[in-house]
């Protein structure tokens, strides 16, 4: 066997006995770096979408939550699965165990793409009419859509081909493949939908085909890299013995951790919609604050995938006390950054919305929302963070659980207040409040979910 493939020792591995916070910090940099370019990518489609015109612009908003919805179940939800299988695999000793977690992840991840392919090709027309999509605006999602559906398995290969490397603790190779199919999306999106450099004007189509070329060329390098030999865990498709409690394995986390992003998209679907009826303002206001957010999700989700190998290998070696210590440790420093973002904004919020207008009215209700949600961005950051940590053990009920508290609060006290007739403001302290609510609840869930035995010494070595 070569060196890539050989376990390393419990007492060489750095995951295992390294100070938790230096190499938390290490392995969450190219994470959040990869993420960031990520968000940015949303910014440069907007961009050319909206040169465009009004009604392509109002089109990419209808599909964005779906988009948006593919990349966090693929990636952060079943992603999570798949890096807790293997990195289990590997604190327990076992190579093979960890291939074969590998072979049996892929799979998932092909089949799982391609059916969410066919349900939005087949329902997606119907759910942008839903969004309220009519006419032109409908037409254009339309056609966008079933052009960037029809791949979604690419993205969900993608993912999880990335998730397999996460769970070795590599997070290098899958954070600059990301940065690098971004810059190609950015590119080939720019010049296929703007007819740029000679190339045919197709439009908001062009602009999903050039994403697509992009992660199909990431798909394409990572099959190399893990097929290859060069990755500690070498993905073999052929010869495998796949079996039902390997596949088990994996979707008892990623399965069930899918249901997290598809509660926060019908929280934002939810709530936007609440705050439509207050107004242009009120709207714009809080698109302006949920913006915000959306940049700051990246710091956490770096933080949270980065835990997820640490905690799945002290799993995986019965060091259950360590796991822990990497949880809390992981939850602190999202909460820290996060938490300093949202007190700053809180205090001075137009140092954010004055980005993105000058109206009075807009600004007005920009600052209500940021100093209503600002300071709970600490406990978003710490739950969605432990979220993470939790694939790791394996044990992720508890915090899909808070994420159902938040929907339904949202929903109904939502409901409530649109039927008494509350002004914006209440809106946006609901917001805080259910962001506050959450968090606390997966700090409850984490603490008082047994993760296996407590042990506090060294992990064991085991025979490879």
């Amino acid at each position: 066997m070569s060196t890539a493939n050989s376990a390393a020792p419990a007492g060489r591995n750095p995951l295992l006995t390294g100070a938790v916070l230096p190499t938390l910090l290490k392995l969450a940099a190219p994470n959040v770096m990869a993420m960031t370019t990520a968000v940015l990518v949303g910014i440069a489609e907007t961009y050319y979408i909206g040169t465009l015109g009004t009604a392509p612009l109002a089109a990419m908003a209808v599909v964005f939550p779906f988009n948006m919805l593919t990349q966090m179940m693929s990636n952060g939800a079943m992603g999570g699965g798949v890096s807790s299988s293997v990195s289990r695999a590997l604190g327990a000793g076992s190579i093979e165990r960890a291939a074969e977690s590998a072979a049996h992840a892929a799979v998932i991840g092909l089949v799982a793409g391609l059916v969410y392919s066919l349900l939005l090709l087949l329902f997606g027309p119907a759910l942008y009419a839903l969004l309220g999509a009519r006419g032109d605006v409908l037409a254009l999602a339309t056609g966008y859509a079933t052009v960037l559906f029809s791949g979604a398995w690419l993205i969900w290969l993608f993912s999880t081909l990335s998730s397999i490397l996460r769970g070795t603790g590599n997070m290098a190779v899958p954070s600059a493949t990301i940065l690098i199919t971004s810059f190609l999306q950015i590119v080939l999106g720019g010049a296929l939908g703007l007819g740029l450099a000679g190339l045919p004007r197709l439009g908001m189509p062009g602009v999903a085909i050039g994403q697509l070329i992009a992660q199909a060329a990431g798909v394409a390098f990572l099959l190399w890299y893990l097929m290859g030999g060069r990755s500690r865990v070498r993905l073999r498709l052929a010869g495998v013995a796949y079996r039902r409690e390997r596949f088990i394995d994996i979707l008892r986390v990623g399965a069930l951790a899918c249901l997290s992003p598809v509660q926060s998209v019908l929280t934002v679907m939810i709530f936007t919609g609440l705050v439509a009826r207050l107004g242009v303002e009120a709207l714009a206001g809080y698109g302006i604050g949920q913006r915000l957010e959306f940049l700051l999700i990246p710091i956490a989700f770096g933080i949270g995938v980065a835990a997820v190998p640490m905690v799945g290998m002290a799993v995986g070696a019965g060091n259950i006390a360590r796991a822990r210590r990497v949880a809390w440790t992981a939850g602190a420093v999202s909460a820290l950054n996060l938490g300093v973002v949202g007190a700053i904004v809180a205090l001075s919020p137009t140092l954010w919305s004055r980005f993105f207008s000058d109206d009075p009215g807009v600004l007005r209700e920009a600052a209500s929302y940021l100093v209503w949600a600002g300071p709970a961005f600490g406990f978003f950051g710490f739950g969605l963070t432990l979220y993470f940590a939790s694939q790791g053990a394996g044990k992720v009920l508890g915090p899909v659980l808070a994420a159902t508290l938040r929907l339904m609060l949202v929903a109904l006290v939502g409901t409530w207040l649109a039927g008494h007739g509350a002004p914006a403001a209440h809106y946006f302290a609901l917001v805080g409040a259910a962001m506050f609510i959450y968090g606390l609840s997966t700090m409850a869930a984490v603490y008082f979910t047994p993760w296996g035995p407590q042990t506090s010494g060294a992990p064991r070595p085991r025979a490879a």
